[in-house]
């Protein structure tokens, strides 16, 4: 009985000591976190880009007093990139200078863009880039309500 202080509580006190502990060290896991996070929040600026797009909000609005500038990109763009800026063909190479000039005694810089059905979105996509190259701020693409022909 030499070995033993207070009956068994020596021996135990020391067993105890040589567990392992049983809680989840969580700092290294938030200084992960924090690093992660500040890494995205230096690099999502940087990834945005993009086109500025206003999508209608109502079914009805008022009528506009200016007259409307309508780009219309048709199914045969994809063979001879022509789209009809108004009721005139133009190869869409020559559209940032037309739509430049249409726009010049304008005070809003809108144009409103219809796409066939069928045409791909990159092809909407060049004549995007396109209206952006000549001034417009403002894109609009026209569609129809459902149910209308």
């Amino acid at each position: 009985m030499a070995g033993v202080i207070n009956g068994n509580g020596g021996r135990r006190a020391r067993h105890a000591r040589l567990r392992p502990s049983s809680d989840i060290n969580v700092t290294p896991m938030v200084d992960v976190m924090l690093v992660l996070l500040i890494i995205f929040m230096v690099a999502a600026p940087m990834m945005q880009r993009g086109f500025d797009v206003n999508l209608p909000v109502a079914r009805r609005t008022a009528p506009i007093a200016s007259e409307r500038i309508f780009v219309n990109v048709p199914l045969s763009y994809r063979q001879n990139h022509i789209v009809y800026l108004g009721d005139e063909a133009i190869r869409v190479d020559i559209l940032d200078e037309r739509v430049r000039q249409a726009l010049a005694n304008k005070t809003d810089k809108q144009v409103f863009l219809r796409g066939d059905g069928g045409v791909q979105l990159q092809d909407l996509m060049d004549v995007m880039d396109k209206l952006k190259a000549a001034g417009v701020e403002k894109v609009g693409i026209v569609a129809k309500l459902p149910g209308e022909r």
